[in-house]
């Protein structure tokens, strides 16, 4: 029987993925604009999360939101409503996941000349998102309480590759069997060098550090 010719499909994807996003965290470099990619399973508090953050922001920096999603523009109009800054909507045609290509062709549709920070809210998702770089200059993701302080044992890629986690709804932490400190121990096993940030998006509080998290990152970026 002849042999058939096998192409590693997976392995090209990311190769030409990476090689993308490279090119993508260059351009962004040399226009001074620090993009964040923000990941979270549904429910999480994402869209909540950036409004208490950019009210805090936008007098300081100046910022514009891309939103993700399968469908809708739900979150994009929130955060246009009650934040005032330019938001657009990205839909990903049924893909769980953005990659570096479909970044940019949503930044292409912003005035990144007038940006200082630009925040991408990922499809709702805590594997598909974390397998695909989509040229950010640092990912982020939201563990909310309700979830459980063991995320980060069951889902080691999202924890491995995100620079910040951000716990919120410490508001509930008495009704939930949750653990700060053996989540933090669980993110730092797989990432050493994350950041762990506790905040409730619904009062606001923690969110002054994550701000302050924010300004000095793009300080360094710039």
């Amino acid at each position: 029987m002849d042999e058939v010719k096998v192409i590693e499909i997976k392995k090209s994807v990311f190769e030409d993925n990476d090689k993308d996003a490279a090119n993508l965290r260059t351009d962004l470099k040399k226009r001074g604009v620090y993009l964040l990619n923000l990941m979270s399973s549904p429910g999480s508090g994402k869209t909540t999360t950036l409004v208490q953050l950019i009210n805090r922001l936008k007098d300081k920096i100046r910022i514009a939101v891309m939103e993700a999603d399968i469908d809708s523009d739900v979150d994009a109009v929130k955060i246009k409503e009650q934040t005032g800054i330019e938001s657009i909507q990205l839909h990903t045609g049924g893909m769980c996941h953005l990659d570096a290509e479909m970044t940019r062709q949503g930044l292409d549709n912003i005035p990144l000349n007038n940006l200082d920070l630009v925040i991408l809210e990922n499809v709702g998702n805590l594997v598909c998102p974390a397998e695909f770089d989509t040229g950010a200059c640092r990912n982020a993701m939201i563990l909310s309480v309700p979830e459980g302080h063991d995320k980060p044992l069951k889902y080691p890629l999202m924890f491995s590759v995100c620079d910040l986690v951000i716990v919120n709804k410490i508001d509930v932490m008495p009704y939930f069997d949750f653990d700060l400190e053996k989540c933090k121990e669980y993110v730092h096993m797989r990432n050493p060098k994350a950041e762990v940030i506790p905040i409730c998006a619904k009062t606001g509080e923690g969110v002054e550090k994550l701000a302050d998290w924010i300004l000095k990152e793009i300080k360094n970026w710039k």
